[in-house]
């Protein structure tokens, strides 16, 4: 074995100029499968982010009626499953107004328990300058939106009416700006003490709210955990239950990507086998001298399957180097704000596939030289 591996470095030595063309092409396709790979994962995790990031993930909810004895419910949710991340109640109500002078804007009213909302809507971080989160009874932060419309600031005092229940006034303490128009000229946020102040039917909420460490495990925490000890007069939503599209063109992404990787990882294998039966037929003389000198058919092969996985490691590792830099290149020349992150284990699997592909690749290569008689050469010249 460490004679056919000396040979198969010194048949690669002897022919630099052809290993080098297969140990960039072999490169090139790393490279390709890292770039696209990465981007791909970073494009999906930018688009959950940004729709899902910041929004409940799975939902409970009591139809046609408030949550009663929520806390207890929130407890049994928490302790269902390892995925989740955090539980938070929320109460809404989308009957009233906030009246400032002649004018009167239509609001959703949503009370939060901040402590743990924070974690799943950011509230922290889309305030605007010199704003807080509500904290005491009566206190409330507006979309960025309804601020321009009421012409309000910090501090002001500002009416909510509805027909439905009696009037309130409220303490303008900040403003928020989720980027999203809906939001901002609708939401204004409290606490859940101050809308069930409003709505008097006590100690309840409008639904318990949740995020996950892993977010398309959704369906699967729903069904196999939450379903088991959740009454059955909830009904749980998912996000992909609710955003269907979404979802298909995540998986759409995800299925390109593989494709384009696939192909490229064929056009690398049928490279490698084709030069690599090609040198069979170069070094023929060379493998005659050696059988007639008593190498062994299996040596013969090895050397070939040899010379496969260094082409493997090399064009493998400056793969991974190539793929990192036009990475680099692209986050740093393209002017995008796509999180792309270097997994250690997706680079660990690109490289190892391409090591494990040059050795398939040698496969056909070196059956051939094993079947190689010395009487063929001679005869051949």
């Amino acid at each position: 074995m460490k004679l056919a591996f000396q040979i198969a470095k010194r048949f690669l030595l002897a022919s630099k100029k052809q290993t080098l063309v297969i140990i960039l092409g072999i490169a090139v396709g790393v490279s390709v499968q890292v770039f696209i790979g990465a981007l791909i994962s970073g494009l999906q995790k930018s688009l959950v982010d940004a729709t899902i990031g910041s929004q409940s993930q799975i939902t409970i909810v009591k139809e046609d009626d408030y949550i009663h004895d929520y806390e207890t419910l929130v407890a049994t949710v928490e302790g269902a499953s390892e995925n989740i991340k955090v539980v938070t109640p929320t109460i809404t109500t989308r009957a009233g107004s906030l009246v400032w002078g002649e004018i009167s804007e239509g609001v959703v009213l949503n009370g939060y328990d901040f402590t743990s909302a924070d974690e799943i809507y950011n509230f922290s971080n889309k305030l605007t300058p010199g704003s807080e989160i509500p904290d005491a009874m009566n206190e409330v932060a507006l979309g960025i939106n309804l601020k321009e419309s009421l012409g309000i600031d910090i501090g002001s005092e500002i009416s909510f009416e509805s027909p439905i229940f009696a009037t309130q006034t409220f303490k303008v303490v900040g403003f928020f700006d989720f980027e999203v128009s809906a939001i901002n000229n609708t939401w204004t946020i409290t606490t859940i003490d101050t809308v069930q102040n409003i709505i008097a039917e006590g100690e309840v909420v409008s639904r318990i709210e949740m995020q996950l460490n892993e977010v398309f495990d959704a369906e699967e925490v729903t069904k196999l955990e939450l379903e088991t000890v959740v009454a059955d007069e909830y009904t749980i939503t998912t996000w992909i239950s609710e955003n269907e599209s979404l979802l298909a063109g995540l998986q759409g992404q995800s299925i390109s990507s593989l494709m384009i990787q696939i192909f490229v990882i064929v056009s690398v294998v049928l490279g490698i086998s084709s030069t690599l039966a090609i040198t069979v037929l170069q070094k023929s003389k060379q493998l005659g001298i050696l059988k007639a000198m008593g190498i062994q058919d299996g040596d013969a092969s090895l050397i070939f399957l040899f010379e496969g996985v260094l082409l493997g490691v090399f064009g493998a590792i400056i793969g991974l180097l190539l793929g990192i830099g036009l990475l680099y290149a692209f986050t740093t020349f393209s002017g995008t704000d796509i999180p792309i992150s270097f997994d250690a284990g997706f680079l660990a699997l690109s490289a190892g596939i391409a090591i494990i592909a040059s050795t398939l690749a040698a496969l056909s290569p070196a059956i051939k030289s094993s079947k190689l008689s010395v009487i063929e050469v001679i005869r051949n010249g």
